[in-house]
């Protein structure tokens, strides 16, 4: 049995080859979830996920090994899931770029979908959006042409064509929803969530899932400062999480000096799962959850949340 400090060791010295091998081995696991064929069930680009069992759940990396390393050790999910244990890992997405070791957090959280490809869920964030959503700056080139030389833009095309296949969000269905960044405004239902990629770019749903954040002390919209999304607040949050029948959001897409914070009264609980430049938060933080357990607020999550 494979335990995570070694696929972290494993990480370090992988080839070009190495990273498309699982690339191309996630690509037709996800083509195989989408067809119906997996365990997962799914709604369009909406994955659902059952009230049972543990969830770790983990925020932005930015390209970050040492605080993946962290969360893996910490969390032993490669080892429960080894043993069959009913254990999930969900990333919020924002896997790489600004961190430099990019290419080596790509490689461990793929190779982990490959291993449990129905314990590990992977959710898409505004740095693997498509490309006129994209984040800039845009980093992830220069990190692979430091990591693999010439054979980087290989490299890059296969990994701009797998984020385009990630999940746009993944709800516990009567409990709560998990997103990279915010919900659309004026959300009518699931379908919103399941079908926001192919309804963009006529429709801003994708935009704002990807792109958008939680303000207090604002009722509605307002532009958001990053050029993408929305600000928008706690009664936009209400009208979805009524919407969709649940009682909070999970998300990401936001430093927290901490490594967490709350918005919209217990409404909204963002994790930020790495440290260091260019961030500065003093900490990180995920999620270690017993699914099975129901919460009215996000803020019964908190004894929940593993700081580091």
């Amino acid at each position: 049995m494979m335990k995570a400090y070694e696929l972290i060791e494993r990480a370090r010295s992988i080839s070009a080859d190495d990273l498309l091998g699982v690339i191309d081995e996630v690509e037709r696991l996800i083509s195989d979830e989408i067809r119906g064929s997996g365990r997962l069930r799914l709604r369009g680009r909406l994955i659902y996920i059952p009230p049972a069992g543990e969830a770790a759940i983990i925020g932005d990396l930015h390209g970050d090994i040492e605080s993946l390393k962290h969360i893996l050790v910490d969390s032993e999910f490669v080892e429960k899931a080894s043993r069959g244990e009913d254990a999930r890992i969900i990333f919020l997405g924002d896997y790489g770029d600004r961190g430099i070791h990019s290419p080596e957090v790509y490689f461990v959280v793929l190779s982990l979908k490959a291993m449990f490809p129905d314990r590990v869920v992977l959710l898409q964030g505004n740095h693997e959006g498509p490309p006129d959503l994209l984040a800039h700056p845009h980093d992830l080139p220069y990190h692979l042409q430091l990591k693999f030389g010439g054979e980087w833009s290989r490299v890059y095309d296969a990994l701009c064509n797998l984020f385009r296949r990630f999940y746009t969000a993944a709800l516990v269905p009567g409990r709560f929803l998990m997103v990279h960044g915010g919900v659309p405004a004026g959300i009518t239902g699931v379908d919103d969530l399941a079908y926001a990629y192919q309804r963009h770019p006529s429709e801003s749903l994708l935009e704002e899932i990807l792109w958008s954040d939680p303000r207090d002390g604002i009722s509605g919209v307002l532009p958001s400062p990053r050029g993408a999304g929305r600000l928008f607040g706690e009664d936009v949050t209400s009208a979805a999480l009524e919407a969709l029948n649940v009682k909070f959001i999970v998300r990401g897409h936001e430093p927290a000096a901490e490594g967490y914070k709350f918005n919209h009264n217990g409404k909204v609980l963002t994790l930020f799962s790495r440290r260091g430049p260019p961030y500065y938060n003093i900490q990180g933080a995920y999620l270690m959850l017993d699914l099975n357990e129901e919460f009215k607020s996000a803020w019964q999550l908190e004894g929940y949340i593993r700081k580091f």
